[in-house]
């Protein structure tokens, strides 16, 4: 069930205009883990936009997820000098250690994984993000560590 007095109080600090339309909306899916139909609405009608306009802006930026996505969104960097490195080994390894496939999300939704073309941090491939946390040099050795950190009752898969 979606808190819409939530979606006011975040219109409201944006003072109800338009310009403010993706702060809304990174506000909101910071809340609800995603944007649901029901906050778009919401959000649409309370800055007296077109629902497309929203949608549209929900649906152009990678950002965002109409779907919902984990607390700790993880995302594997798979540019050319972190693939070199080993990216798509550590996605594996993620893979297997959360138990999910790139685009799903753990059940309960404590982290979701996927990859993105290039996080513009050569330097450190390859790289991880969890969050706004930046993970380089990674091994697959350091993957249980590295998830530990973000969920309290974080328990390896047995391989």
């Amino acid at each position: 069930m979606i808190d819409i007095a939530r979606v006011d109080q975040i219109v409201d600090r944006h003072g109800r205009q338009r310009e403010h339309l993706i702060a809304m909306l990174l506000e909101c899916q910071e809340e609800f883990c995603h944007l649901p139909r029901e906050v778009i609405e919401a959000v649409s009608a309370r800055v007296d936009a077109p629902i497309t306009q929203v949608l549209g802006i929900a649906t152009f930026y990678r950002g965002f997820s109409l779907k919902p996505v984990g607390r700790h969104q993880v995302h594997v960097c798979m540019g050319t000098a972190c693939h070199v490195q080993g990216a798509p080994r550590l996605l594996e390894a993620i893979s297997r250690e959360l138990g999910i496939q790139k685009g799903e999300s753990t059940p309960g939704l404590e982290f979701s994984l996927d990859t993105v073309n290039c996080l513009g941090c050569c330097g450190l491939a390859p790289v991880v993000t969890v969050g706004t946390d930046v993970h380089g040099k990674l091994k697959q050795a350091g993957i249980p560590r590295m998830l530990r950190k973000y969920e309290k009752d974080y328990k390896p898969k047995a391989h």
